[in-house]
């Protein structure tokens, strides 16, 4: 009787397989036209947090391939099956289930930088205008609990002004990766753990604002116009929805 061949083996969380990151790099650099600028922002070691605004589909891989780091995003559960779940695996990716506030996910992220590595969100939660006008909590609470620095990223350029059908850029459209600079939050002595959390939303919101309004200024590329936004990314994550509850 043959014996059944063994299974293969899925890396862990922020730790992928080199052939990911090299198709990552095939599509950003092949499939499209990509600039990446900034990439000198990304700490070579320790800890980091990318927040990156999200207006397409191809965010994510494209991101992936073209960060100077290995990056384990925060990716929806449903992304998980067939030929793309088990690519995502293999890249080392993070399973999320947006229907409530997931521990595991995020201990899996507190996990990642806590051995030194880089994790990303999408702190828009899904696809919209990629203005990051909408930022939602789960990253400001990751990065109060990690102390990780938070390197906010602008992805231009994947659908313009009066497209309409927003899947997939065509092939060979210059797209721009702004990587910004690095910025802590920080809670202050004696501030309520709902406060805290609030006001590193904010400032998440404000830092991830200005850096794509100063991205599209400097790659001279608009955001598309404002359409109805599919659900791909991190769901909003209160502070009661974290592990722990409200701190």
């Amino acid at each position: 009787m043959t014996p059944a061949p063994a299974p293969v083996a899925v890396p862990r969380a922020g730790r992928p397989q080199p052939w990911t990151k090299a198709l990552g790099r095939f599509l950003a650099h092949v499939v499209w036209s990509s600039t990446v600028h900034g990439a000198e922002n990304v700490p070579a070691t320790g800890p980091v947090l990318l927040a990156s605004n999200h207006a397409s589909l191809t965010d994510g891989p494209l991101l992936f391939g073209v960060a100077p780091r290995d990056v384990a995003f925060l990716v929806k559960k449903e992304m998980f099956d067939g030929p793309v779940g088990w690519a995502l695996l293999r890249a080392g990716q993070i399973p999320i289930d947006r229907s409530h506030g997931d521990r595991d996910a995020l201990q899996t992220v507190l996990r990642v930088l806590s051995e030194g590595g880089a994790a990303g969100v999408f702190p828009e939660g899904t696809r919209g205008r990629g203005d990051a006008a909408s930022v939602r909590s789960g990253i400001a609470w990751i990065a109060l609990q990690s102390g990780a620095p938070v390197v906010p990223v602008a992805c231009l350029g994947a659908h313009r002004p009066g497209e309409r059908g927003r899947t997939a850029p065509p092939p060979r459209r210059r797209l721009h990766y702004c990587f910004g600079e690095p910025f802590t939050v920080v809670k202050e002595p004696g501030v309520p753990g709902r406060a805290a959390l609030a006001a590193a939303v904010e400032q998440v919101r404000d830092k991830l604002s200005a850096h794509v309004l100063e991205s599209m200024r400097r790659t001279g590329t608009p955001l598309p116009d404002d359409l109805d936004a599919a659900g791909l990314g991190l769901r909003e994550l209160a502070s009661d929805d974290a592990t722990g509850g409200p701190r």
